[in-house]
């Protein structure tokens, strides 16, 4: 497997409830997770504003130390690994943030800012390896040089998809990364990863809110509400033969390509 999470659970400060004098009462977000994400599978994970998917993505990426439970990358325990012993595990797995503005220094040119990773961990031939990254995301090479506010936001966020698999991981989590985006954009960051995936053989977890964008690019779902996972299924059965209320109610959401046929039935 490629990552083992199991009874997973996380708390954090409540800040809207802090008293003037003491600490912030704790908030459980994860209340005991579980599942597994086997090598070359892309697994959706979806749920509403408030469900625990960004503060899952944090804990797998060890971004945020975890209550109790395990996370398990490739075999091996990371649930409580120092920030030192991690850092020569990182190059395995990578992480694509939501925002492109705020995850891509502005001050850095475009090639600074793929070749920073690379740096950290010791990798030759940076200049070219930039260049190989942004042929794989389809940009022109000529963009190493562009700083990030010039360029669109479809543009910023293949930064981010090449700054990530510039050094070759094993696995990447992709979270939230078309929210932001036209629907134009969206198909081509879409068809973009599943290229990437099936070139570089990679494994991929892929959060969203959007059922309609997992099901066009996940092998398998698991649905997350209130810090629990409510449902979990290969992705065609799901969409076909939803059992969780919950999960339900995210398919009706789904917008439909021609409303008046359902309406004027």
């Amino acid at each position: 497997m490629m990552f083992s999470i199991n009874d997973l659970k996380l708390s954090l400060p409540d800040m809207t409830q802090k008293p003037l004098f003491g600490p912030a009462p704790q908030i459980d977000i994860l209340k005991g997770i579980s599942f597994d994400i086997p090598k070359g599978c892309v697994l959706g994970i979806v749920g509403g504003s408030g469900s625990g998917k960004s503060t899952l993505a944090r804990a797998m990426m060890r971004l945020l130390e975890p209550t109790s439970g395990s996370i398990l990358f490739d075999g091996m325990d990371i649930t409580h690994t120092s920030e030192e012993e991690l850092r020569g595990m990182r190059q395995r797995f990578q992480m694509i943030f939501q925002d492109p503005m705020s995850s891509l220094n502005p001050r850095r040119k475009v090639g600074g800012i793929i070749a920073g990773p690379m740096r950290l961990h010791g990798m030759d031939r940076t200049k070219e390896r930039v260049n190989e990254a942004l042929d794989l995301v389809g940009l022109p090479q000529s963009f190493s040089q562009r700083y990030p506010h010039e360029l669109s936001g479809g543009q910023r966020q293949r930064v981010g998809i090449a700054r990530a698999i510039a050094l070759r991981p094993e696995f990447i989590l992709a979270d939230e990364i078309v929210s932001g985006l036209d629907v134009s954009s969206q198909a081509q960051v879409l068809n973009l990863l599943a290229k990437l995936v099936k070139e570089l053989g990679l494994t991929l977890a892929f959060i969203s809110h959007d059922l309609s964008v997992i099901r066009r690019l996940c092998d398998r779902v698991i649905v997350l509400h209130q810090g629990l996972i409510v449902e979990e299924a290969e992705s065609q059965i799901l969409f076909e033969s939803p059992q969780a209320s919950y999960t339900k109610e995210l398919l009706a959401a789904i917008p439909l390509p021609d409303p008046d046929q359902i309406w004027d039935a």
